[in-house]
């Protein structure tokens, strides 16, 4: 899962675009925080390797949260302001989504990311976070 967030400014003094893209990058590295906590939390698990893969990363600033082993994807691009939320399991989107057995039977969806994403990310959510950050 990607999160993008495009800042644009029209503003002529450069130190004032720097600092709302400082706080853009440290709005966006709290709030992949608080996603993966909440991934960690959520994902269903019998042994634990799925929440001990998750990761978040920001651009700029690689990862900022595991569930304990999780590592760099590599997967945000660090000319832009990105955040990414993942797991390194291999079963991770099959959990959240559901899948289809070999013997053809159902697995039901255990949704995890998306929950933990609409719990802490909103526009509003974002700005305000933006705003502390600038003081």
């Amino acid at each position: 899962m990607n999160i993008g967030v495009e800042v644009k400014l029209n503003l002529k003094v450069e130190e004032v675009q720097e600092k709302v893209v400082g706080a853009s990058k440290l709005a966006m590295r709290d709030t992949v925080v608080e996603i993966t906590h909440d991934a960690v939390q959520l994902s269903p698990w019998r042994t634990g390797n799925n929440r001990r893969s998750i990761a978040g990363e920001v651009s700029d600033m690689g990862v900022v949260a595991t569930g304990g082993e999780g590592g760099a994807e590599r997967i945000v691009n660090d000319s832009r302001i990105e955040g990414a939320v993942y797991s390194t399991s291999g079963y991770g989107g099959i959990l959240e989504t559901g899948h289809h057995t070999k013997s053809g039977s159902w697995v039901a969806p255990r949704p995890y990311f998306k929950p933990s994403l609409d719990r802490n990310f909103t526009q509003e959510k974002f700005a305000g976070k933006v705003k502390s950050h600038l003081g």
